[in-house]
Protein backbone atom coordinates (compact mmCIF):
# COMPACT_ATOMS: atom_id res chain seq x y z
CA UNK A 1 0.00 0.00 0.00
CA UNK A 2 0.91 3.63 -0.42
CA UNK A 3 0.27 5.47 2.85
CA UNK A 4 0.46 9.20 3.51
CA UNK A 5 1.12 10.20 7.11
CA UNK A 6 0.12 13.84 7.51
CA UNK A 7 0.44 16.34 10.35
CA UNK A 8 0.81 20.06 10.92
CA UNK A 9 4.48 20.84 11.66
CA UNK A 10 7.92 19.23 11.52
CA UNK A 11 8.06 18.76 15.31
CA UNK A 12 4.93 16.59 15.25
CA UNK A 13 6.14 14.49 12.35
CA UNK A 14 9.63 13.99 13.75
CA UNK A 15 8.60 13.15 17.32
CA UNK A 16 5.13 11.61 17.01
CA UNK A 17 4.83 10.06 13.54
CA UNK A 18 8.32 8.84 12.66
CA UNK A 19 8.16 5.58 14.69
CA UNK A 20 4.85 4.69 13.02
CA UNK A 21 6.25 5.54 9.59
CA UNK A 22 9.20 3.24 10.23
CA UNK A 23 6.91 0.44 11.41
CA UNK A 24 4.69 0.78 8.33
CA UNK A 25 7.71 0.78 6.03
CA UNK A 26 9.01 -2.35 7.75
CA UNK A 27 5.74 -4.07 6.77
CA UNK A 28 6.44 -3.33 3.11
CA UNK A 29 4.32 -0.21 2.62
CA UNK A 30 5.40 2.91 0.77
CA UNK A 31 5.16 5.71 3.32
CA UNK A 32 5.17 9.42 2.47
CA UNK A 33 5.15 12.23 5.03
CA UNK A 34 3.28 15.50 4.60
CA UNK A 35 3.57 18.57 6.85
CA UNK A 36 4.74 22.18 6.88
CA UNK A 37 8.42 22.50 6.00
CA UNK A 38 10.86 22.75 8.93
CA UNK A 39 14.41 21.90 10.03
CA UNK A 40 13.41 18.78 11.99
CA UNK A 41 12.48 17.10 8.71
CA UNK A 42 16.17 16.71 7.88
CA UNK A 43 16.39 13.69 10.20
CA UNK A 44 13.28 12.14 8.64
CA UNK A 45 14.56 12.59 5.11
CA UNK A 46 17.94 11.18 6.16
CA UNK A 47 16.00 8.10 7.30
CA UNK A 48 14.93 7.59 3.69
CA UNK A 49 11.42 9.03 3.77
CA UNK A 50 10.04 11.33 1.12
CA UNK A 51 8.47 14.38 2.74
CA UNK A 52 6.14 16.71 0.83
CA UNK A 53 5.72 20.22 2.27
CA UNK A 54 2.16 21.48 2.83
CA UNK A 55 1.09 25.11 3.37
CA UNK A 56 -0.57 24.65 6.76
CA UNK A 57 -1.40 27.65 8.97
CA UNK A 58 -1.74 27.05 12.73
CA UNK A 59 -4.28 29.84 13.18
CA UNK A 60 -7.85 30.67 12.19
CA UNK A 61 -7.38 31.98 8.65
CA UNK A 62 -10.06 30.96 6.13
CA UNK A 63 -7.97 32.04 3.14
CA UNK A 64 -4.89 30.14 4.33
CA UNK A 65 -6.95 27.05 5.14
CA UNK A 66 -8.67 27.14 1.74
CA UNK A 67 -5.30 27.39 0.07
CA UNK A 68 -4.04 24.40 2.06
CA UNK A 69 -7.20 22.41 1.25
CA UNK A 70 -6.81 22.78 -2.51
CA UNK A 71 -3.07 22.07 -2.26
CA UNK A 72 -3.91 18.81 -0.49
CA UNK A 73 -6.52 17.85 -3.07
CA UNK A 74 -3.92 18.33 -5.81
CA UNK A 75 -1.32 16.42 -3.80
CA UNK A 76 -3.61 13.45 -3.16
CA UNK A 77 -4.68 13.29 -6.79
CA UNK A 78 -1.05 13.32 -7.90
CA UNK A 79 0.17 10.78 -5.32
CA UNK A 80 -2.88 8.46 -5.47
CA UNK A 81 -2.40 6.97 -1.97
CA UNK A 82 -4.36 3.96 -0.75
CA UNK A 83 -4.62 5.46 2.76
CA UNK A 84 -4.31 8.97 4.15
CA UNK A 85 -3.70 8.99 7.91
CA UNK A 86 -4.09 12.53 9.27
CA UNK A 87 -3.20 14.00 12.65
CA UNK A 88 -3.86 17.20 14.66
CA UNK A 89 -7.05 19.29 14.63
CA UNK A 90 -6.77 21.73 11.73
CA UNK A 91 -4.40 19.81 9.47
CA UNK A 92 -6.39 16.63 10.17
CA UNK A 93 -9.70 18.29 9.32
CA UNK A 94 -8.44 19.74 6.03
CA UNK A 95 -6.69 16.50 5.07
CA UNK A 96 -9.75 14.34 5.63
CA UNK A 97 -12.00 16.56 3.54
CA UNK A 98 -9.36 16.85 0.81
CA UNK A 99 -8.82 13.09 0.79
CA UNK A 100 -12.54 12.49 0.34
CA UNK A 101 -12.71 15.12 -2.43
CA UNK A 102 -9.72 13.51 -4.16
CA UNK A 103 -11.22 10.02 -3.97
CA UNK A 104 -8.70 8.44 -1.59
CA UNK A 105 -9.99 4.91 -0.80
CA UNK A 106 -9.32 4.95 2.97
CA UNK A 107 -9.14 7.93 5.33
CA UNK A 108 -7.90 7.63 8.92
CA UNK A 109 -7.50 10.21 11.65
CA UNK A 110 -5.77 10.19 15.02
CA UNK A 111 -7.07 12.71 17.54
CA UNK A 112 -4.29 14.10 19.74
CA UNK A 113 -6.70 16.25 21.75
CA UNK A 114 -10.05 17.85 20.94
CA UNK A 115 -9.85 21.65 20.86
CA UNK A 116 -13.38 21.93 22.23
CA UNK A 117 -12.02 20.52 25.50
CA UNK A 118 -9.48 23.33 25.69
CA UNK A 119 -10.19 25.42 28.78
CA UNK A 120 -8.70 28.50 27.07
CA UNK A 121 -11.23 28.61 24.25
CA UNK A 122 -14.44 30.63 24.53
CA UNK A 123 -17.75 29.13 23.46
CA UNK A 124 -17.51 30.36 19.80
CA UNK A 125 -14.18 28.60 19.38
CA UNK A 126 -15.43 25.49 21.11
CA UNK A 127 -18.55 25.40 18.96
CA UNK A 128 -16.45 25.83 15.82
CA UNK A 129 -14.10 23.05 16.93
CA UNK A 130 -16.98 20.68 17.68
CA UNK A 131 -18.55 21.46 14.32
CA UNK A 132 -15.27 20.72 12.57
CA UNK A 133 -14.96 17.40 14.37
CA UNK A 134 -18.53 16.41 13.51
CA UNK A 135 -17.96 17.18 9.83
CA UNK A 136 -14.51 15.61 9.83
CA UNK A 137 -15.85 12.49 11.47
CA UNK A 138 -18.22 11.96 8.55
CA UNK A 139 -15.21 11.92 6.23
CA UNK A 140 -13.28 9.40 8.34
CA UNK A 141 -13.22 5.62 7.89
CA UNK A 142 -10.89 4.85 10.82
CA UNK A 143 -11.03 7.11 13.88
CA UNK A 144 -8.27 6.75 16.47
CA UNK A 145 -7.49 8.67 19.64
CA UNK A 146 -4.43 8.74 21.87
CA UNK A 147 -6.47 8.81 25.09
CA UNK A 148 -9.37 6.69 26.28
CA UNK A 149 -11.26 9.76 27.52
CA UNK A 150 -11.29 11.27 24.06
CA UNK A 151 -12.41 8.00 22.52
CA UNK A 152 -15.33 8.25 24.93
CA UNK A 153 -15.94 11.86 23.89
CA UNK A 154 -15.91 10.91 20.22
CA UNK A 155 -18.52 8.21 20.73
CA UNK A 156 -20.70 10.19 23.16
CA UNK A 157 -20.81 13.24 20.88
CA UNK A 158 -21.31 11.09 17.78
CA UNK A 159 -18.13 12.32 16.17
CA UNK A 160 -17.22 8.70 15.39
CA UNK A 161 -19.22 5.50 15.72
CA UNK A 162 -16.29 3.23 16.55
CA UNK A 163 -13.36 5.26 17.90
CA UNK A 164 -10.32 3.27 19.02
CA UNK A 165 -7.94 4.49 21.72
CA UNK A 166 -4.46 3.38 20.66
CA UNK A 167 -2.40 5.47 23.08
CA UNK A 168 1.08 6.92 22.70
CA UNK A 169 4.36 5.16 23.24
CA UNK A 170 8.10 5.47 23.54
CA UNK A 171 10.93 2.95 23.30
CA UNK A 172 11.82 1.77 26.84
CA UNK A 173 15.29 0.81 25.62
CA UNK A 174 15.91 4.50 24.89
CA UNK A 175 14.00 6.10 27.75
CA UNK A 176 15.34 4.36 30.85
CA UNK A 177 17.38 5.19 33.93
CA UNK A 178 20.95 5.87 32.75
CA UNK A 179 23.45 6.71 35.53
CA UNK A 180 26.25 7.45 33.06
CA UNK A 181 24.14 9.94 31.11
CA UNK A 182 22.99 11.46 34.40
CA UNK A 183 26.55 12.07 35.59
CA UNK A 184 27.70 13.36 32.20
CA UNK A 185 24.90 15.87 31.71
CA UNK A 186 24.95 17.15 35.28
CA UNK A 187 28.68 17.74 35.02
CA UNK A 188 28.18 19.60 31.74
CA UNK A 189 25.58 21.88 33.34
CA UNK A 190 27.47 22.40 36.58
CA UNK A 191 24.85 20.60 38.68
CA UNK A 192 26.14 18.62 41.64
CA UNK A 193 25.13 14.94 42.05
CA UNK A 194 23.04 15.66 45.15
CA UNK A 195 21.09 18.62 43.74
CA UNK A 196 17.39 17.93 43.13
CA UNK A 197 16.43 18.76 39.55
CA UNK A 198 12.86 19.45 38.45
CA UNK A 199 12.48 19.06 34.70
CA UNK A 200 9.83 20.57 32.42
CA UNK A 201 9.85 19.65 28.74
CA UNK A 202 7.41 21.15 26.27
CA UNK A 203 6.88 24.00 23.86
CA UNK A 204 7.43 27.33 25.57
CA UNK A 205 3.86 28.58 25.50
CA UNK A 206 1.69 29.87 28.33
CA UNK A 207 -0.83 27.02 28.22
CA UNK A 208 1.89 24.64 29.40
CA UNK A 209 1.64 26.32 32.81
CA UNK A 210 5.06 27.97 32.94
CA UNK A 211 3.87 31.02 34.86
CA UNK A 212 2.51 28.81 37.65
CA UNK A 213 5.64 26.65 37.55
CA UNK A 214 7.95 29.64 37.91
CA UNK A 215 5.93 30.90 40.89
CA UNK A 216 5.98 27.46 42.51
CA UNK A 217 9.72 27.00 42.01
CA UNK A 218 10.43 30.27 43.81
CA UNK A 219 9.03 28.56 46.92
CA UNK A 220 10.74 25.18 46.48
CA UNK A 221 14.02 25.41 48.32
CA UNK A 222 17.25 24.95 46.44
CA UNK A 223 15.93 22.66 43.70
CA UNK A 224 16.96 23.52 40.15
CA UNK A 225 14.48 23.95 37.31
CA UNK A 226 15.55 22.67 33.90
CA UNK A 227 13.35 23.63 30.96
CA UNK A 228 13.81 21.71 27.71
CA UNK A 229 11.98 23.01 24.65
CA UNK A 230 11.57 26.05 22.50
CA UNK A 231 8.89 28.07 20.79
CA UNK A 232 7.58 27.33 17.29
CA UNK A 233 7.47 30.16 14.78
CA UNK A 234 3.69 29.79 14.68
CA UNK A 235 3.23 29.99 18.47
CA UNK A 236 1.55 33.12 19.76
CA UNK A 237 1.15 34.81 23.13
CA UNK A 238 3.53 35.75 25.91
CA UNK A 239 7.25 35.02 25.59
CA UNK A 240 7.84 32.33 28.21
CA UNK A 241 11.63 32.59 27.94
CA UNK A 242 11.55 36.22 29.04
CA UNK A 243 9.06 35.38 31.78
CA UNK A 244 11.21 32.55 33.13
CA UNK A 245 14.37 34.63 33.05
CA UNK A 246 12.65 37.35 35.08
CA UNK A 247 11.09 34.91 37.58
CA UNK A 248 13.77 35.33 40.21
CA UNK A 249 15.19 31.81 40.06
CA UNK A 250 18.70 32.99 39.30
CA UNK A 251 21.27 30.23 38.83
CA UNK A 252 18.66 27.60 39.72
CA UNK A 253 17.14 28.00 36.23
CA UNK A 254 18.61 26.22 33.22
CA UNK A 255 16.97 26.92 29.85
CA UNK A 256 18.13 24.01 27.71
CA UNK A 257 16.33 24.88 24.47
CA UNK A 258 15.38 22.16 21.99
CA UNK A 259 17.20 18.91 22.80
CA UNK A 260 17.72 15.91 20.60
CA UNK A 261 19.03 13.95 23.63
CA UNK A 262 15.88 13.99 25.76
CA UNK A 263 16.57 10.49 27.07
CA UNK A 264 19.78 11.76 28.67
CA UNK A 265 18.06 14.91 29.95
CA UNK A 266 15.34 12.81 31.57
CA UNK A 267 17.95 10.56 33.18
CA UNK A 268 19.69 13.57 34.70
CA UNK A 269 16.52 14.86 36.41
CA UNK A 270 14.78 13.81 39.62
CA UNK A 271 11.19 15.01 39.09
CA UNK A 272 9.19 15.68 35.94
CA UNK A 273 6.55 18.41 35.91
CA UNK A 274 3.86 19.28 33.35
CA UNK A 275 1.37 21.86 34.70
CA UNK A 276 -0.52 22.22 31.39
CA UNK A 277 -4.04 23.52 30.87
CA UNK A 278 -4.71 21.19 27.91
CA UNK A 279 -3.13 17.97 26.59
CA UNK A 280 -3.87 14.91 24.50
CA UNK A 281 -1.75 12.07 25.95
CA UNK A 282 1.62 13.76 26.43
CA UNK A 283 4.68 11.92 25.21
CA UNK A 284 6.80 13.77 27.76
CA UNK A 285 4.96 12.12 30.65
CA UNK A 286 5.52 8.71 29.05
CA UNK A 287 9.21 9.45 28.58
CA UNK A 288 9.49 10.50 32.22
CA UNK A 289 7.68 7.41 33.47
CA UNK A 290 9.87 5.08 31.44
CA UNK A 291 12.95 6.89 32.75
CA UNK A 292 11.80 6.27 36.31
CA UNK A 293 10.83 9.82 37.26
CA UNK A 294 7.90 10.71 39.51
CA UNK A 295 5.49 12.99 37.63
CA UNK A 296 3.72 16.10 38.87
CA UNK A 297 1.01 17.05 36.38
CA UNK A 298 -2.34 18.75 36.19
CA UNK A 299 -5.51 16.70 36.58
CA UNK A 300 -6.67 17.16 32.97
CA UNK A 301 -7.43 14.80 30.09
CA UNK A 302 -4.32 12.83 29.27
CA UNK A 303 -2.17 13.20 32.38
CA UNK A 304 -4.95 12.02 34.70
CA UNK A 305 -5.07 8.87 32.58
CA UNK A 306 -1.32 8.36 32.81
CA UNK A 307 -0.47 9.33 36.39
CA UNK A 308 -1.77 7.29 39.31
CA UNK A 309 -1.92 9.73 42.25
CA UNK A 310 0.20 8.74 45.24
CA UNK A 311 1.60 5.78 43.28
CA UNK A 312 3.44 7.11 40.21
CA UNK A 313 3.18 10.83 40.91
CA UNK A 314 0.93 13.66 42.00
CA UNK A 315 -1.92 15.46 40.23
CA UNK A 316 -2.86 19.08 40.94
CA UNK A 317 -5.61 21.34 39.60
CA UNK A 318 -4.62 23.44 36.59
CA UNK A 319 -3.59 27.05 37.35
CA UNK A 320 -3.29 26.25 41.07
CA UNK A 321 0.12 27.58 42.08
CA UNK A 322 -0.32 26.67 45.74
CA UNK A 323 -1.14 23.01 45.00
CA UNK A 324 1.74 22.82 42.52
CA UNK A 325 4.12 24.25 45.12
CA UNK A 326 2.99 21.74 47.75
CA UNK A 327 3.38 18.79 45.36
CA UNK A 328 6.83 19.81 44.16
CA UNK A 329 8.07 20.58 47.68
CA UNK A 330 6.83 17.21 48.90
CA UNK A 331 8.85 15.34 46.28
CA UNK A 332 11.90 17.59 46.54
CA UNK A 333 12.11 16.93 50.27
CA UNK A 334 11.45 13.15 50.14
CA UNK A 335 14.01 11.12 48.12
CA UNK A 336 12.47 7.80 49.17
CA UNK A 337 9.09 8.89 47.80
CA UNK A 338 10.72 9.99 44.55
CA UNK A 339 12.34 6.59 44.17
CA UNK A 340 9.17 4.64 44.96
CA UNK A 341 7.01 6.68 42.59
CA UNK A 342 9.64 6.54 39.87
CA UNK A 343 9.86 2.76 40.04
CA UNK A 344 6.08 2.40 39.98
CA UNK A 345 5.89 4.82 37.06
CA UNK A 346 8.39 2.86 35.02
CA UNK A 347 6.47 -0.37 35.66
CA UNK A 348 3.24 1.31 34.53
CA UNK A 349 4.98 2.81 31.50
CA UNK A 350 6.32 -0.58 30.44
CA UNK A 351 2.87 -2.10 30.81
CA UNK A 352 0.90 0.54 28.91
CA UNK A 353 3.17 2.78 26.86
CA UNK A 354 5.91 0.67 25.34
CA UNK A 355 6.36 1.83 21.75
CA UNK A 356 6.12 -1.63 20.21
CA UNK A 357 2.76 -2.29 21.88
CA UNK A 358 1.31 1.06 20.80
CA UNK A 359 2.53 0.66 17.22
CA UNK A 360 1.03 -2.82 17.06
CA UNK A 361 -2.34 -1.49 18.26
CA UNK A 362 -2.22 1.37 15.76
CA UNK A 363 -1.30 -0.81 12.79
CA UNK A 364 -4.01 -3.31 13.73
CA UNK A 365 -6.59 -0.51 13.95
CA UNK A 366 -5.48 0.86 10.57
CA UNK A 367 -5.86 -2.62 9.10
CA UNK A 368 -2.51 -2.52 7.33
Amino acid sequence: MKIIELTNVDFSLRHFLLPLMRALRARGHEVVGVCAEGPLLDDVRADGFRIIPAPFARRISPIAHLRAFFALVALFRAERPDLVHAHMPISGFLARLAARWAGVPQVAFTCHGFLFNHAEGGWPQRALSLGMELVGGKATDIFLTVSTEEAGDAKRLRIARHPVAVGNGRDPAVFRPDPAARARLRAALGTTPDKVVVLAASRLVARKGYRELAAAMREVGEAELWVAGDRLDSDRGEDMVAMLRSAGLGERLHLLGYRSDMAAVMSAADIFVLPSYFEGLPMSVIEAMLTGLPVVATAIRGPREQVVPELTGLLVPPRDTVALTVALRRLVEDPALRTAMGEAGRARGLELYGEAKVLARTIAALGV
